[in-house]
C-alpha cells in the first residue's frame, strides 16, 4: 500500500489521477490485492465519477468477499439507477453478494431475496441466464436464502453444468437439512473433487459430530484449506480449543498456507484459553508477510487481546482498523469493561454513538455497557442507558441484559430493587440472577432476602455446595446458630457435592 499510495502521488502530481484506466488499476490493487485495503479502494471509488462498470465490478467483487456484502449490492443499485453498463461480471458478483449477505449483517430475509430475484429477472431479460457461472451464482443466492426448492429448478434447468454446479446443490441440500436429496446428488455426480468431501466434512460440522468430520478428513487422499478451515472450525464449534490448536499444528506440519479463515478460527480458540503467546505470534507473522489485518480478521485480534487482557495491544489493532464493524466495537468495549476500564468503555460507547450512521449499537454492545456500569458503581446511568436501549435503539433486552441489571443492583446494595427487577421482568428467572442476589446478600448482610433467593433456587432444583455454604455464612454472621447446623445437616443429608476448582497456565 506504501508503494501504491507512492504511485499515486505521481499519477496526480502528472494530473492523470482521473484517467479511467489509471484509476481502475489503483481501485483493483487496493480492493483485491491481500497487500491492499478496501477502505482506501472506497476512498478512491468516492472520488471517481463511478460511472465506469469495470470499477464497479471491482468493488462489487471486493466487498463480496469482505464483511459487508451489502455495500456491493448498494453499488449494484447505483449502477442500475445511472445506467452504467452492467455486464456478466456484474450479475455473477451482486448474485454472490445477495447470497452472502444474510450472514454477515441483520437485515429482513424478504428484502434480499426480492432483491436476488429481482436481478434474476435482469439475467433473464439480458440473457445471461445460460452463462454457467451466473446459473452456478443463482443457485448459490438461493440456497443462502434458505430456498433450495429455487436453486433446484435453476440446477435443473442448466445445460451444461460444472462440478462447482453439483457442489453448490449438495450444500443447499446440506444447509436444508435434506440429506436424503444430497447424498443422492452425491451418488449422481459426475466426479467427486476436494469440495465435495468438504462439503460432507462441513455437514457433519453442522451437526456437532466431529468425530464423524474427522473420519471423513482422514480418509480424504487430497486436503486443500478448506478442508483444514472446516475442521478447525468444528473443533470451535464444540469449545474444544485445545484441540483447534492442535490442527492447526497439524496444517503446519502438512506445509498448508493459512488463510485469514484459519487465523479468525485460532484466533478465537486462543481468547477462550488464553493463548495469548500463541495469538501474538500469529499477530507478528501477520506483519511480517504485510497481512492486511482488516474486517473480521481485526476483529478476531481485538477480541484476543482484549480476552486475554492486553488491552494496549488490543487498543493499537482497534485504532488501526479503518473499517470497524459493530463486532469489533463489542469487543473492544466488552475488554475495556472486563477488565476494570469502565471509564474509557463508556467513553468508547461515546464515540460509537457519534458514528450511528456507520455503525449501530446492538444487544453485545449495551451488555458490554451494564458491565461497566455495574463495576463503577453507575447505578443510575446504568438504568439510563438501560431504557435508552429500549426506547432509542429498540433493543430488547434479554436475560443477560436483566443479569447486567440485578448485578448492578445488588453489587451496590439495592437488594430490594434488584429483586423487584427478577419479579417484573416478562422472562422466567434463571438461577444466575438468584445466585447473583444471595451473594449480595451475603456481602450486605440481608437474611430475608437470602432465604428468598435459597428458596427460589431449590424450587429451580439448582442449589450448589456454595449456596448452602453463602447461606450458612450469613446466619454466622447474623449469629443464628440454630439455622448455621440446619443448614450444614440438610446440605449433608441432600448429599450436594462439594466441586473442587481449577485454573489453567500456558506452558512453552
Amino acid at each position: 500500500m506504501k508503494e501504491l499510495e507512492q504511485a499515486q502521488a505521481i499519477v496526480t502530481k502528472a494530473g492523470l489521477y482521473t484517467h479511467p484506466y489509471i484509476l481502475s488499476k489503483l481501485i483493483a490493487f487496493s480492493a483485491l490485492s491481500p497487500l491492499g485495503s478496501l477502505a482506501h479502494a472506497q476512498d478512491l471509488f468516492e472520488e471517481s465519477t463511478k460511472d465506469n462498470s469495470f470499477i464497479c465490478n471491482t468493488m462489487i467483487r471486493a466487498y463480496v468477499n469482505s464483511i459487508f456484502p451489502i455495500k456491493g449490492i448498494y453499488i449494484y443499485n447505483h449502477m442500475i439507477h445511472m445506467n452504467v453498463w452492467s455486464d456478466h461480471f456484474s450479475y455473477n458478483f451482486v448474485l454472490k453478494a445477495c447470497g452472502r449477505v444474510l450472514k454477515c449483517v441483520e437485515c429482513d430475509a424478504f428484502v434480499v431475496v426480492r432483491k436476488g430475484a429481482e436481478v434474476h429477472g435482469r439475467v433473464v431479460k439480458l440473457g445471461f441466464d445460460c452463462d454457467v457461472y451466473i446459473q452456478n451464482s443463482l443457485v448459490f443466492m438461493y440456497a443462502q436464502c434458505g430456498l433450495p426448492c429455487l436453486a433446484r429448478q435453476v440446477f435443473d434447468e442448466m445445460t451444461e453444468r460444472s462440478v462447482s454446479s453439483w457442489n453448490i446443490m449438495i450444500m443447499a441440500y446440506d444447509q436444508a437439512n435434506d440429506f436424503e436429496s444430497a447424498d443422492y446428488l452425491l451418488e449422481l455426480i459426475p466426479q467427486k473433487n476436494v469440495v465435495s468431501w468438504n462439503t460432507l466434512i462441513a455437514r457433519h460440522v453442522r451437526l456437532r459430530d466431529i468425530e464423524a468430520a474427522r473420519r471423513v478428513f482422514q480418509e480424504m487422499l487430497e486436503r486443500d484449506a478448506v478442508s483444514w478451515n472446516t475442521m478447525i472450525a468444528g473443533y470451535v464449534q464444540v469449545k474444544d480449543y485445545a484441540g483447534v490448536l492442535a490442527l492447526f499444528g497439524e496444517m503446519q506440519i502438512a506445509k498448508v498456507d493459512a488463510t485469514e479463515v484459519t487465523f479468525i478460527s485460532v484466533l478465537g480458540a486462543c481468547a477462550e484459553t488464553g493463548a495469548l503467546e500463541i495469538g501474538r505470534k500469529i499477530h507478528e507473522s501477520l506483519k511480517e508477510k504485510k497481512y492486511k489485518v482488516e474486517g473480521y480478521l481485526g476483529n478476531a485480534l481485538v477480541d484476543m487481546y482484549a480476552k486475554c487482557g492486553n488491552l494496549s495491544l488490543a487498543w493499537e489493532v482497534f485504532n488501526e482498523l479503518k473499517m470497524k464493524p459493530v463486532s469489533c466495537w463489542n469487543a473492544m468495549i466488552m475488554g475495556l469493561a472486563v477488565h476494570g476500564y469502565c471509564e474509557e468503555a463508556l467513553e468508547l460507547f461515546a464515540a460509537m454513538e457519534l458514528k450511528l450512521d456507520e455503525v449501530m449499537p446492538n444487544r453485545i454492545t449495551f451488555i458490554g455497557v451494564l458491565i461497566a456500569c455495574s463495576h463503577k458503581g453507575l447505578v443510575e446511568k446504568g438504568r439510563e442507558y438501560f431504557n435508552r436501549m429500549i426506547k432509542e435503539y429498540k433493543v430488547m433486552p434479554d436475560i443477560k441484559h436483566y443479569g447486567c441489571m440485578v448485578d448492578l443492583l445488588s453489587r451496590w446494595g439495592l437488594l430490594y430493587d434488584a429483586i423487584q427487577v427478577i419479579k417484573t421482568m416478562p422472562l422466567p428467572p434463571t438461577a444466575v440472577l438468584w445466585r447473583t442476589l444471595l451473594g449480595a446478600c451475603r456481602v450486605h448482610g440481608n437474611e430475608e432476602l437470602a432465604e428468598e433467593s435459597f428458596q427460589q433456587l431449590a424450587k429451580l432444583e439448582v442449589l450448589s455446595d456454595g449456596d448452602y455454604v453463602l447461606l450458612s455464612n450469613i446466619y454466622a454472621e447474623a449469629e443464628r446458630w440454630d439455622d448455621v447446623e440446619r443448614v450444614r445437616n440438610e446440605m449433608l443429608l441432600t448429599g450436594v457435592p462439594k466441586k473442587l476448582g481449577s485454573s489453567n497456565i500456558e506452558m512453552r
